[in-house]
């Protein structure tokens, strides 16, 4: 059962640049997708950015694209998210996640297809 733990959240200004980082352990073969989610306070969680582990395709929520950035370095298995030109609706707990496949592709941004999940690390812009 795969294990993941994020770290990498703080508290910056509007235009700030952050890299989220998620240690995974208990990594299975199989698992096909990682991604990073989001929960606002008050709103559902959302789908941020995946990444197929076999392959490396990466998808991104529009809110995001061009200025996110996900990546996994399979020697460390760990999971990346640099973020930059960061903006206050971009506060929320950012969360890992992993899911065994396949998935279709309109999913793979889905929070309910994904069932290893991190703890979360906060990130706060202020403006």
């Amino acid at each position: 059962q795969a294990q993941l733990v994020e770290s990498g959240g703080d508290s910056v200004q509007a235009g700030g640049s952050l890299r989220l980082s998620c240690a995974a352990s208990g990594y299975t073969t199989s698992s096909a997708y990682m991604g990073w989610f989001r929960q606002a306070p008050g709103k559902e969680r959302e789908g941020v950015a995946t990444i197929y582990t076999r392959g490396g395709a990466t998808y991104y929520a529009d809110s995001v694209k061009g200025r996110f950035t996900i990546s996994l370095d399979n020697a460390k298995n760990t999971l990346y998210l640099q973020m930059v030109s960061l903006k206050a609706g971009d506060t929320a707990i950012y969360y890992c996640a992993t899911t065994e496949g396949p998935v279709p592709a309109i999913q793979v941004l889905d929070v309910a297809v994904y069932n290893y999940w991190g703890q979360g690390t906060q990130v706060t812009v202020s403006s």
